[in-house]
């Protein structure tokens, strides 16, 4: 999945630590999520739409291999 999680970030001055607590996990699964080692749920993406104030279509898209 591509994420713009980590371009969302850092326009609203937020650290890895800061977004961790602001939506409860760690700054190491932001971390991943930015990597795209984490496969979030459904709460947590609208969570991080949320804080942002954008759809979660605009931080997530999946990717051709996630159909495979």
């Amino acid at each position: 999945m591509k994420t713009s999680l980590k371009v969302e970030r850092a326009k609203n001055d937020f650290t890895q630590a800061d977004l961790a607590e602001r939506v409860g996990v760690s700054r190491q699964t932001i971390n991943a999520i930015e990597k795209g080692r984490y496969n979030l749920s459904i709460v947590l993406a609208l969570k991080l739409a949320y804080i942002f104030k954008v759809r979660v279509e605009d931080i997530f898209e999946l990717e051709q291999q996630d159909w495979e």
